[in-house]
């Protein structure tokens, strides 16, 4: 017999493979993502979005200039960068289109060189923004809480795999052919089951040929790229949009996304191998918050409410980048914490907005929860058990100190830095940076302190 060949290599050989780094948000999304990426984006050839739509938010605050990003990852801030929008993600060409035009026109190179659409990711359309619409209307007090941008009802195709993937984009006839189709399907509920008034199918099919042929030129095998650079020993991040608790499987179902946001979902949303993974960044704002329906232990309101939240005449208070809504906040919940580090397997933690708690006297950390008369320190997802949850808290001293211009450990008062130490402590996951204001240089380093 023929003797046997030997198995392929799992990787690459003769190249050092560098591993890739996940960043996902640990609470309900909006924890500054975008803020991080962009600090580790500086040493990375590749910046890559994994999941969700423009419904995510990201903002970037460089010197006087703030960016704010809906779909575009956010490390096409940094020149030389290459960004890809993965397979896991979908994708509104007008939306794409426009974040695009509104970048070039700040001096930024968005071509089709820097700026890569993956032939795998899904196409949102009218019909599905419509369709997002009616079905919110139709839940009436009962409403998830969407952002009505069609993201749930593309997933929903790409599940029922008549969806449109951005393939299409480089095939006229194919696209406009799965369009038809598509918005009869669409008008026909539109028009049977909600009574809304049909789409226009021929003023739709025109404007997808004219976003076809701009976007066109940036589509690229997702996969393969990302095989290649990873091969060539460059660094690749995969950028979350959203947070662990909106996760279709692992958050506070059903008040969640429709796709997976943690660290799972970066694997197949990017298709690549679990074992170019070698670090896992959890972002936690250093109190919680939220939008959209659904429990919410820790939940504040009134005046501490309004501390926390700001009073949105500032960029980083807290109201919906993408859709200016005020969000709801409370204190740090360490169950959450905990619960994401399970589900992303952490290798550390970034804690943002840790200067918006400067002044307070004390400040209450939520370590568990009493559930009908008994602790529990996990955080549980089924709905009825959580919406029984009622905070346990540790009250923490504050600090009177602006921590702003702090770069250091060192520069941190004592009881900052007991607070950042405490979530270490308590959640199991080190802190590898804290941000104390919303600029790029506006982090400090922990490791070895000073």
């Amino acid at each position: 017999p023929a003797p046997l060949l030997p198995a392929p290599p799992l990787f690459h050989t003769g190249a050092h493979v560098m591993p890739l780094t996940i960043i996902i948000g640990a609470q309900w999304g909006d924890e500054g993502k975008g803020h991080i990426t962009d600090r580790l984006a500086q040493d990375a050839a590749v910046v890559a979005r994994y999941s969700g739509g423009d419904n995510a938010g990201h903002t970037v605050t460089i010197g006087g200039e703030v960016f704010k990003l809906h779909l575009i990852p956010s490390g096409i801030i940094h020149r030389g960068v290459v960004c890809l929008i993965g397979n896991g993600a979908v994708v509104n060409p007008v939306v794409m289109l426009r974040e695009m035009d509104a970048l070039a026109a700040r001096g930024l190179d968005v071509g089709p060189a820097r700026l890569r659409l993956s032939g795998g990711a899904h196409l949102i359309t009218p019909g599905h923004i419509a369709m997002d619409r009616a079905h919110e209307r139709e839940r009436g007090r009962g409403a998830i809480g969407t952002t009505l941008r069609g993201i749930g009802p593309a997933y929903t195709d790409k599940a029922r795999r008549i969806g449109l993937r951005a393939e299409l984009l480089a095939n006229p006839a194919a696209l406009a052919a799965a369009l038809v189709d598509h918005l009869a399907a669409k008008n026909e509920v539109l028009v049977k089951v909600y009574g809304e008034p049909p789409l226009d199918a021929d003023a739709l099919l025109a404007d997808y040929a004219a976003q076809a042929a701009r976007l066109a030129p940036h589509l690229v095998d997702g996969p393969v790229l990302l095989d290649e650079a990873l091969a060539r020993g460059e660094t690749v991040l995969a950028e979350g949009a959203q947070g662990t608790l909106l996760d279709l499987d692992h958050g506070t179902y059903p008040f969640v996304t429709s796709s997976s946001p943690t660290a799972g979902g970066a694997i197949t949303g990017l298709g690549v191998g679990p074992r170019h993974v070698d670090r896992v960044i959890g972002v936690a704002k250093a109190f919680t918050t939220r939008v959209g329906g659904g429990p919410f232990p820790t939940e504040l309101d009134g005046e501490a409410a309004t501390r926390l939240r700001g009073t949105g005449e500032n960029p980083w208070d807290e109201f919906g980048t993408t859709t200016g809504r005020p969000r709801r906040v409370g204190w740090l919940d360490l169950p959450i914490l905990r619960h994401a580090r399970r589900v992303n397997s952490l290798s550390e933690l970034v804690l943002t907005k840790l200067d918006i708690l400067s002044g307070l006297a004390e400040i209450p950390v939520g370590v568990a929860y009493d559930v009908d008369g008994r602790r529990r320190a996990d955080f549980p997802t089924d709905l009825s058990a959580l919406a029984r949850c009622r905070p346990v808290y540790e009250t923490l001293p504050g600090w009177r100190e602006d921590i702003t211009g702090a770069r250091r450990p060192s520069d941190l008062p004592a009881n900052a830095r007991r607070y950042v130490d405490f979530v270490a402590e308590h959640t199991g996951a080190p802190i590898s940076y804290v941000s104390v204001g919303p600029g790029r240089e506006q982090f400090i380093e922990l490791g070895d302190r000073d």
